[in-house]
């Protein structure tokens, strides 16, 4: 599969794209306008960040105890039942005189049930295209991921100059209720892809299996590390340029674009591998240039140039796929997905607080140090395993043995 055509001729890609369009849109509109809710009853840079990133944090709950089911349930269902229980809670977080702490334990809950949602969407994918379409496919997925942003957050931007937070956040909710909508009548009933139950045991039994090669351990750190760290970077728009929060999130999200479309659709596949570290660092060295405290649009200029960057998650993504079995493709994913939303909440609680002890231009900067950093050290530890591991005929880190089945 080489081209964008052969793609939407598969069946079930479109509707696919279409669900999951409706359902970023109503997370950006959503999250923008609950973080700008949050800072205008506040004045807390700290809980702005963390009402829009915090809620990740959950996914880890989230990773630990129902990741199994991102194999072992039928993927329409559950998302269909995700957009359904988002759009409810959006609902609720739009109500009048809802206390601080209450959006909190509703954003957590959010984030609980959110953890099913990579690995089933990640594993659907990986059914309805073929091997040689994934990568590509994956980059029009992520594509579509930022340009829903762009639009969304520079829709939620304008739509917050003349409306009130809350009516945004109920019209997130209408979209959550229109990718459920989607999902139900252009998706196929497909079975699980793996038998048994979901349950504790074999979400930690397929984890650890996932976790016991050194190869996915520093990949998966490498998708969620240096990412995690930036996206606390990102955190920090509202309080640091409140009135042009929505524009700096749009062009971020264009540069995602640009990126995802440069690695999927023009590096060839024998050059992608090596992209992983220069993109990481792409990531991270134009938030640097924030200790400068530059104006609104060499700002954006730098968003747009890093944010190239996170096509790094594409090449990384390939790497992962290229290591684990079909059966368990829906985990592996969901665990990265767990790993990489638990690393952004972090992130913003880090940048949050860096923020509020100093200023969230300084704190921009020192988390894109410190994401230059990881991308280092992760990258010499992957040389040092590829020599220490290289042997003619064998595939590093690949899972041998089945997964445990209940």
């Amino acid at each position: 599969m080489r081209s964008y055509r052969s793609l939407f001729r598969t069946a079930e890609f479109t509707p696919f794209l279409l669900s999951f369009a409706a359902f970023a849109a109503a997370q950006t509109i959503g999250g923008l306008a609950l973080a700008t809710l949050v800072f205008r009853a506040t004045g807390s840079p700290f809980l702005s960040a963390v009402s829009m990133f915090g809620p990740q944090l959950a996914q880890l709950l989230g990773g630990a105890f129902l990741l199994s089911g991102a194999d072992r349930l039928p993927p329409r269902a559950v998302l269909s039942a995700l957009a359904l229980s988002f759009a409810a809670a959006t609902a609720v977080l739009a109500l009048p005189g809802l206390p601080v702490w209450a959006v909190f334990a509703v954003v957590l809950l959010q984030g609980l049930v959110a953890s099913l949602g990579g690995g089933v969407r990640g594993g659907l994918l990986n059914e309805i295209l073929t091997k040689d379409g994934y990568v590509l496919g994956r980059s029009v997925f992520n594509m579509l991921w930022g340009l829903t942003q762009m639009a969304g957050f520079a829709t939620g931007g304008a739509l917050l100059a003349f409306l009130s937070p809350r009516t945004c956040l109920l019209l997130a909710a209408a979209l959550y209720v229109l990718s459920a909508l989607v999902t139900r009548l252009g998706l196929t009933a497909r079975p699980p892809r793996s038998a048994g139950r979901p349950s504790l045991a074999a979400t930690w039994r397929a984890n650890a299996l996932l976790w016991s090669s050194r190869h996915r351990r520093l990949t998966y750190l490498g998708l969620w590390v240096p990412n995690g760290l930036i996206v606390g970077s990102d955190s920090l728009y509202v309080s640091y340029a409140s009135e042009a929060a929505g524009m700096l999130y749009a062009f971020g999200a264009l540069g995602m674009f640009a990126g995802d479309l440069a690695v999927g659709r023009l590096v060839p596949p024998v050059l992608r591998p090596r992209l992983a570290t220069p993109l990481r660092l792409l990531l991270a060295v134009p938030y640097l240039f924030f200790v400068l405290q530059p104006g609104v649009a060499l700002s954006a200029v730098a968003v747009t140039l890093a944010s190239v960057g996170f096509a790094a998650s594409l090449v990384l993504q390939e790497r992962l796929m290229s290591l684990t079995p079909d059966d368990l493709a829906g985990q592996a994913l969901g665990l990265h997905a767990t790993g990489m939303a638990a690393f952004q909440g972090i992130g913003a609680l880090l940048a949050g607080t860096l923020a509020q002890l100093t200023s969230p231009a300084s704190a921009m900067t020192l988390m894109a140090a410190t994401s230059v950093t990881a991308t280092l050290t992760l990258a010499a530890l992957g040389r040092h395993e590829e020599r220490q591991s290289a042997v003619p005929g064998t595939r590093p880190g690949f899972l041998s043995e089945p997964a445990a089945k209940d």
